[in-house]
């Protein structure tokens, strides 16, 4: 016989994923997503008593969740990446985190949804989302990211649709992405060039690593504050600090943010691989347009990686 412990695990566990990809859109980080998830399950659970299906069970948990994650979004301030700040910052600021694609994009759904998805966890939108009010954040996720109605919203927020049309035309006026052309991961010429990408990284060719990218391509690595925009750039970076000879370097495939990514190995002293960092590629028709990698070993297992 079922428990209501069941009953509520049958009922709401189908919108555990696109929960916690609402959640990281809103807070940049998955540790902090998922963080929000586990809030909105408790306090579902918690009040699941007198729930009295008034609404879906959709839209109930993500009432919930909206508000956990307004209030964790107040609290803690918003995740840039350094290419997205006017000024030089300290060592204390909370970055732009990655997020796997297999956390957030459902295996078992068909193929425009998984594009869908992709679309709404790109780097660059959600790096815009972060220079947004909370509430404005919220509001376009919502609208133009879920198609909730704005009637929805409003009583969602406690607010009336007035100030939500408001607050949604403000919001897409602040958050354009500055990348808006970003090709699918799945299509063949794309593995292709990231397959030639990953290769000349390998083998410290950055002749063809530069030819790779767009010409205003930006190179970013979290946590560090610095990056570089245009080949030139880049290339005296790479060829400098990155690259200090073939055989340095290990990259696997994986993906992140609905875009291509690797996960960098380096090679010790010793002969042994250390997680590196997770780049993230921004795949368009004129070459890489962004190349963001995310350092330090702690994002390797949320990946499945070692």
């Amino acid at each position: 016989m079922a428990t209501e412990t069941d009953e509520f695990a049958r009922r709401t566990d189908p919108y555990r994923r696109e929960l916690l990809a609402f959640a990281y859109r809103m807070l940049g980080s998955l540790h902090d997503a998922e963080d929000a998830v586990q809030e909105t399950y408790l306090r579902a659970w918690q009040g699941y008593g007198g729930f009295a299906g008034r609404s879906s069970e959709r839209t109930w948990l993500y009432r919930i969740a909206t508000n956990v994650c307004l209030r964790a979004a107040e609290r803690q301030g918003r995740r840039p990446l350094p290419a997205g700040l006017d000024t030089v910052v300290g060592d204390r600021v909370r970055w732009l985190e990655p997020v796997p694609d297999a956390l957030v994009v459902p295996a078992d759904s068909d193929p425009e949804t998984a594009v869908a998805v992709r679309t709404s966890i790109r780097l660059a939108f959600v790096a815009a989302l972060q220079h947004l009010p909370a509430r404005q954040r919220a509001v376009l996720i919502l609208r133009d990211v879920l198609a909730w109605s704005a009637a929805e919203v409003a009583d969602l927020l406690g607010t009336t649709v007035a100030s939500v049309t408001s607050a949604l035309q403000r919001a897409r006026a602040r958050a354009r992405p500055p990348i808006d052309d970003i090709l699918e991961p799945s299509e063949p010429a794309v593995r292709a060039r990231v397959d030639r990408y990953a290769t000349a990284f390998e083998n410290a060719d950055l002749d063809t690593l530069i030819a790779l990218m767009r010409q205003d391509v930006v190179w970013e690595m979290p946590p560090l504050p610095e990056w570089y925009t245009g080949r030139d750039a880049v290339r005296r970076f790479v060829g400098g600090t990155v690259f200090p000879g073939p055989q340095t370097w290990r990259a696997t495939h994986t993906a992140a943010n609905g875009q291509p990514a690797l996960a960098l190995y380096r090679r010790t002293p010793g002969g042994a691989w250390e997680p590196h960092g997770i780049q993230v590629l921004a795949p368009t028709p004129d070459g890489f347009a962004s190349v963001v990698t995310f350092l330090g070993p702690t994002h390797f297992e949320a990946f499945g990686l070692d």
